[in-house]
């Protein structure tokens, strides 16, 4: 009897174990289903705030593109020329070396936005580069934009394209300040209004660099 009662306590204390094993498993368990369903749930409820953007944002862009497509093209023109001051076509370069990448990055924006792209400057309407700066872009609701600040006229352009030498300089300078004051004026109201941060931060690099750069620019065209 002794030697039953002793076996039998020992399963008892066996199924104790087997039972509380079984139980921390399961609490294990569920512990993690709940830990796994409320961060799931957190992930869900949480704003996606690097992909938030407003109108302003859109705008920026919208204004931005075409006005950098601009500058690109200036630089390009004096870039093709001969007997330029190497500090002018330094600053050229530097200028269109900034500015190409950062239209990629806007265009990429309107893309994620879900904006159609803006048209290259070749694709604009046949009225001129002057005309869009009163709003007269015909693309879309374009037609729509406040003028953007600084835009060079087509007859300023063709100016540029004829010039040669020091009056070429002298022209691409002048026009760039405007150029460049007229972006700042856009960036300003970009980081005043704006809120995709990417955006906000590109306006404030326009800020800074261009504003740099129209110092250059004045020192350069007071020595030419």
């Amino acid at each position: 009897m002794t030697k039953l009662m002793m076996l039998s306590a020992g399963a008892v204390v066996a199924a104790a174990l087997v039972a509380g094993c079984s139980n921390d498993k399961a609490d294990r368990t569920a512990d993690m289903e709940m830990t796994n369903s409320a961060t799931t749930s957190a992930a869900a409820s949480a704003p996606v705030t690097s992909e938030a953007h407003n109108d302003a944002d859109v705008m920026f862009a919208h204004h931005m593109i075409p006005h950098h497509q601009q500058a690109v093209e200036m630089s390009d023109v004096l870039l093709a020329k001969q007997g330029i001051d190497p500090r002018v076509t330094e600053l050229a370069t530097q200028i269109k070396g900034a500015q190409a990448p950062e239209i990629a990055q806007m265009q990429g924006w309107l893309k994620q936005w879900g904006n159609p792209p803006m048209p290259s400057m070749s694709q604009m309407p046949q009225q001129g580069h002057g005309d869009m700066g009163h709003g007269n872009m015909g693309q879309g609701d374009m037609g729509d934009m406040p003028a953007m600040q600084g835009m060079v006229s087509e007859t300023d352009m063709t100016a540029l394209r004829n010039a040669q030498g020091a009056e070429a300089a002298k022209l691409y300078l002048t026009h760039m300040i405007a150029h460049h004051e007229g972006a700042i004026t856009m960036a300003q109201d970009e980081i005043k209004d704006g809120q995709y941060p990417a955006a906000v931060e590109m306006a404030r690099t326009i800020v800074k660099t261009q504003q740099a750069e129209i110092d250059t620019m004045r020192q350069i065209l007071g020595s030419l």
